[in-house]
């Protein structure tokens, strides 16, 4: 193959092999180009229209809400079960909260332990993940890169997470720990030290390694190995295709159901605490009437948001309510006890280092703290298990093109980093009150918990301003978790044609107002204490999902790196007959490898290539496995991408042309896909490297894999054995499926 830097250059003239068919939608095309597309005028015309057809395609998947449906069996089993819920709540209050206490009292008794053991089993699941050799997998293909930045994708995890109750458990839990901590005695010096350190471990690492968990198996499945973004697909690989049928829905109803219960005790207490901040503000008054008032409300601003999408609406709610937290952090840093503070947050962080080993398999068996248990420790960790689903889809779908030790590191450090400046801060300031200013702020607080918060503020300079940032910041906090829940939810209950796109405007909306109504019905019932009851009872049938998420993860690894090492033998078998001559006599030697690792391709010399080597090599390998008896079949663009259900990722590069050669299956199709690309470029000039503009690949993905590669520069005989050695593997691994 001729080679050329300079864009307007003349490719080789293919006329030799004019008489060749081609049968495909993109024949006059690919006829116009072998027969030498010489001039600048012209090649400069089929790029344009190779560009303007590529565009139109992207901009057509990423626009089809049609190609949107519905999976009825989910949404109406789950709308049904979540509707009769609201009006048992609603109608009978009295029998729902004894009915919960029952169920509360149950679960503490027989399934404590197991909260507690498979919390520690989960974290210490992702750090392995993340240290060994797996961790350098990427969610998506290896070409792929982040979609947002840093910050901004911090700021979502982080705000989706657990805002509205981070703010409403900073000044509550460390007074009530201080001043009842499960063993000791209250109210000393070891109390305080206990106090914050327990309110940062059920905030801490082992909430976030669920969130991480689910996270990063969702996104892993839909990006990596193209499978739905949604729960089930995560099983995958222990029950098969199966997911697609009762089983699935199952598991997709258990996760809606986990989710809207965690998501209505957070709003529930977003709108309690929201009440009294207002109470302050314009003396609003505090009660039921007016927490009803404010849930419909934030469903209302949430349902803008939700249908805006996660690149306007959430992204920028977040960032918004993340920087205003930290103006207000940092406003009680500055006008506190500055010194104190910062002297507690070190210490802080040494206590909970020495002790976590600990704390985190301590059941307290020999103390008598079981209602002490329930209302603390194993809340926490139902409440992280019911919003594992609801977080780690939410995650999933913001953070494609991570690797997975940078997604475990990010979801484990950025929103600690975030929960102990922010605890430590709040918490040992409010300790500091009560120890040696006025007690009346602990008595408050555990009367009236959603008052604890706004108490502290207000000793500080500018209370009014700093109650009405609190507001702002909490009402920002539970939009971005009650849009975030809607589209998630909508989104488990839809068949989506790919990652990228949502759920239907009307599923998010649907399901944002049965979010409010429940929560309407939860306070109703008991408030607070209803809430939080009702997220143990329900995290529990999910908690078994989370293991099996982690046996389908582990296995699916384990077949990526079976399949990778069988790869890498394969391409050192085609890489090391690059130097034997080829079918045309040629001698594709070393000096051809290099070049093609230095230089900068062009769109028309890659074309040219797929025209001349790899479509000939194609047509002799679907000649012969025809002649195998197989339903072989070459197709185009258009044809492959409506067989394989496969729109064009808008995140991936840009593709000139595509084909495919598919080997027909009722339930496990070969494809050897090949499309010549477009990447940014990297090009020597002199003695200096620097990035091109772009450059060309003819890039090969092959069923059930992950990993692309370049064939540019193979000789037509070294296309055919590229195309035998994955069909070995695909005949090999077909029996090794996991079903």
């Amino acid at each position: 193959m001729t080679r050329n830097t300079a864009p307007d250059s003349p490719v080789k003239n293919s006329s030799d092999n004019d008489s060749r068919g081609v049968d495909d939608d993109d024949s006059q095309g690919r006829i116009a180009l072998r027969r030498g597309v010489n001039g600048k005028k012209s090649l400069r015309e089929f790029i344009h229209q190779a560009r303007l057809k590529a565009a139109a395609m992207k901009s057509d998947a990423a626009g089809r809400p049609h190609k949107v449906r519905v999976r009825y069996s989910v949404f109406i089993g789950s709308a049904v079960a979540l509707s009769a819920m609201s009006i048992w709540t609603l109608t009978m209050p009295v029998t729902v909260e004894e009915v919960i206490g029952v169920g509360v009292s149950f679960v503490g008794r027989w399934f404590g332990a197991y909260y507690i053991l498979l919390g520690t089993v989960i974290l210490v699941f992702v750090l392995a993940i993340a240290f060994s050799r797996y961790g350098n997998v990427r969610l998506g293909p290896d070409h792929s890169r982040p979609q947002f930045s840093t910050f901004a994708w911090a700021s979502m995890l982080f705000a989706a997470g657990i805002g509205t109750d981070v703010m409403f458990y900073s000044v509550y839990e460390p007074l009530a720990q201080y001043s009842n901590p499960p063993h000791g005695r209250g109210e000393t010096v070891e109390a305080a030290r206990q106090a914050v350190v327990w309110t940062l471990f059920h905030y801490g690492l082992t909430g976030w390694a669920m969130y991480a968990l689910m996270g990063m198996s969702l996104a892993y499945f839909a990006y990596r190995l193209k499978k739905p973004l949604a729960v089930r697909s995560a099983l995958y690989p222990l029950i098969g295709r199966r997911v697609e049928g009762a089983i699935g829905d199952t598991v997709d109803s258990a996760a809606i159901l986990g989710t809207i219960f965690g998501i209505a005790t957070s709003l529930g207490i977003g709108v309690t605490q929201l009440n009294y901040g207002l109470n302050i503000l314009f003396h609003l008054p505090q009660g039921l009437g007016v927490q009803i008032s404010l849930t419909i409300l934030a469903v209302l601003i949430s349902l803008v948001s939700a249908t805006t999408g996660i690149n306007r609406g959430i992204r920028l709610l977040s960032q918004l309510n993340v920087i205003l937290a930290m103006v207000l952090a940092a406003w009680i840093l500055v006008t506190g006890k500055t010194a104190f503070l910062i002297n507690s947050l070190v210490m802080n962080i040494g206590d909970l280092i020495s002790r976590f080993p600990t704390m985190t398999l301590d059941t307290m068996a020999y103390y008598d703290v079981s209602e002490w248990m329930s209302w603390w420790t194993l809340f926490f960790w139902a409440w992280w298990v019911a919003w594992a689903s609801f977080v780690g889809m939410f995650l999933a779908r913001i953070s494609r093109g991570r690797r997975l030790r940078e997604f475990i590191f990010g979801c484990l450090i950025f929103p600690f980093l975030y929960i102990l400046m922010w605890i430590s801060l709040f918490g040992n300031s409010a300790i500091d009150y009560v120890r040696n200013s006025d007690h009346t702020l602990a008595d408050t607080t555990l009367s009236v918990p959603e008052s604890g918060f706004y108490t502290l503020i207000q000793q500080y300079p500018a209370p009014m301003f700093l109650v009405g940032l609190a507001t702002v910041v909490g009402l920002l906090f539970y939009v971005t978790s009650a849009d975030s829940g809607a589209l998630v939810m909508a989104n488990l209950c839809s068949i989506l044609p790919n990652a990228h796109q949502d759920a239907r405007a009307w599923t998010r909306i649907f399901w944002a107002v049965i979010t409010g109504i429940l929560t309407i019905g939860m306070l109703v019932v008991g408030g607070i204490n209803a809430l939080t009851n009702a997220t143990i009872i329900m995290g529990l049938p999910f908690s078994f999902v989370l293991i099996a998420v982690m046996a389908g993860l582990v296995k699916s690894l384990k077949k990526e790196r079976h399949v990778h090492d069988v790869r890498v033998r394969s391409a050192l078998n085609i890489d090391a007959g690059r130097g034997v001559p080829s079918d045309d006599g040629s001698t594709a030697n070393w000096r051809r490898r290099l070049s093609k690792a230095i230089d900068v391709v062009t769109p028309a010399q890659a074309l040219q290539e797929m025209v001349d080597t790899v479509e000939p090599a194609l047509r002799d390998i679907v000649e012969e496995l025809r002649a195998q008896s197989l339903d072989a079949v070459l197709m185009n663009q258009e044809e492959g991408r409506e067989y394989l259900k496969q729109d064009p990722d808008p995140d991936g590069p840009f593709v000139h042309d595509m084909m495919y050669l598919v080997v027909k299956d009722d339930e496990y199709p070969f494809y050897y896909q090949v499309s010549v690309i477009e990447v940014t470029g990297f090009a020597y000039v002199g003695f200096v490297g620097h990035e091109g503009d772009t450059t060309a690949r003819i890039e090969v993905s092959v069923a059930d894999s992950e990993y692309n590669y370049d064939i540019l520069g193979y000789t037509k005989d070294q296309v055919i054995h590229d195309v035998v050695n994955q069909f070995e593997e695909y005949v090999e691994f077909k029996y090794l499926s996991y079903e």
